[in-house]
């Protein structure tokens, strides 16, 4: 893979990173390339941005063989071992310090004469870099970080040698790197476009990413703090226009996006119904066509689950750049064949879909992505509706994650009969209001019927 630019870069890995939006993060650039790549992840997390400024302490005459490093705020790593093997004095390790701090004090005064260091006590630190080589700027980097006070830090980079990403594991809690080619020689091979980075590019983009953070997180204050919308809305998706309808109660925990089944649309009385349920249990919902009027009518297209995954994670993708619902944590809920274009779209890697729950729903629809789906499922299904019955234990049977049926006595497929449908909706509403939390995952129920 060849990236067009730094910014082209940061897009594709903040897709890896989607995890963590939602989370108590800082996303910290390396100066000076990694910060046009890290603003792009910060931009897409709507997390803050940082640049970390470290200075590596090389062994004199082995310079890339970092025996230490050294940060702002009088922050200084050694490495013990390094230095009894190079067989380093106190005076060589404070002559290399020493021309090592004229230009980390020369880029600190730079960018903290405007802007202040975030602080990382106890958060997660996601350090971005343009590429890994030897590593050794990353490693003092994660070093520095912990000694900032970073909970848990993750290493994040487009491209890097394999040999040293591997190795960089022992410093970060996690590595996250798109490309580890095998002739890997340098940085810049995986760049079209690999222009330097320069100091005024640096400030522009953390002014930029200060201003937008600001703003989004005012955006979530009022979205928090407003009375709650209710409306039909419009998602483009692809070539199409796919008709919706959006309600956002009062302070939102989260949102559970609906995935109707074949024959219904989002004026299904049944999921309207649910829907009800979740938002008094203060929950925004999305009930949304997966098909057009004219498809509709298109029995290929009705079970086309593939094609019907696809628009589920493009409405999603949707939710997560408006304002008023990017912050939320997702859920699906898919009835009949929605059950397994939501499945399926779980295992979308550039999502985070916290839970999912399927009503008289065909989760093996799913087919081989089933043993793929991580998030916590809960199948609902009517106790007279036999044939469904088993195809949903065949598909639990065949999935890795938390998965369990819940069967409501006397139902039939579509919870006509008195009192069922109220059954399966506060099932619904328990499973969401568990694991939709914005801070914590509750724990897990077991697997089983």
């Amino acid at each position: 893979m060849l990236f067009d630019d730094r910014a082209d870069a940061g897009r594709r890995l903040a897709l890896r990173l989607q995890g963590y939006r939602g989370k108590d993060v800082v996303v910290l650039g390396l100066t000076r390339g990694g910060v046009p790549v890290a603003f792009e992840v910060a931009k897409a997390l709507g997390a803050p941005l940082d640049v970390i400024l470290v200075r590596k302490l090389g062994v004199p005459r082995q310079p890339e063989l970092a025996f230490g490093a050294i940060g702002e705020d009088g922050i200084r790593v050694i490495d013990a071992g390094i230095v009894r093997r190079a067989g380093l004095t106190p005076t060589d390790i404070e002559r290399v310090d020493e021309a090592q701090r004229v230009e980390l004090n020369r880029r600190t005064a730079l960018v903290r004469g405007k802007f202040a260091r975030i602080p990382l006590d106890g958060r997660t630190v996601i350090i971005v870099d343009d590429g890994v080589a030897t590593g050794s700027t990353a490693r003092a980097a994660c070093q520095v970080a912990r000694a900032h006070g970073a909970a848990h830090v993750v290493l994040a980079v487009p491209i890097g040698s394999p040999r040293t990403i591997g190795s960089l594991l022992g410093d970060a809690d996690s590595v996250v790197c798109l490309e580890s080619p095998a002739g890997f020689a340098a940085v810049a091979q995986g760049y079209r476009n690999f222009a330097p980075t320069r100091d005024e590019d640096v400030m522009e983009l953390c002014g930029r990413a200060r201003g937008e953070f600001r703003e989004a997180t005012a955006s979530q204050a009022r979205t928090e703090n407003s009375p709650g919308r209710d409306a039909e809305v419009e998602v483009p998706v692809g070539t199409v226009t796919l008709a919706g309808h959006l309600t956002i109660p009062a302070n939102p925990t989260g949102i559970v996006v609906f995935a109707h089944g074949s024959g219904s649309s989002r004026h299904s009385p049944r999921n309207r119904y649910v829907a009800q349920v979740l938002n008094q249990a203060g929950l925004a919902t999305l009930l949304f066509d997966l098909l057009t009027p004219d498809e509709e009518g298109n029995r290929a297209f009705v079970f086309d689950i593939e094609r019907l995954a696809h628009r589920l994670v493009e409405v999603t993708s949707w939710l997560m750049t408006q304002p008023d619902t990017s912050r939320l944590p997702i859920g699906y809920f898919g009835a009949s064949t929605g059950a397994g274009a939501a499945l399926r779209a779980a295992t979308d890697s550039r999502l985070d879909i916290r839970a999912v729950v399927s009503r008289g729903g065909r989760p093996d629809l799913a087919g081989e992505l089933l043993s793929k789906v991580h998030t916590p499922t809960l199948l609902i299904v009517g106790g007279r509706d036999e044939v469904v019955l088993d195809l949903n234990r065949r598909a639990r049977a065949a999935m890795q994650c938390e998965c369990r049926i819940a069967i409501v006595p006397g139902a039939t497929h579509v919870f006509p009969e008195p009192g069922t449908l109220e059954h399966a909706a506060a099932l619904a509403r328990d499973w969401f209001t568990t694991y939709l939390s914005r801070t914590t995952q509750q724990p897990r129920p077991r697997t089983g019927v």
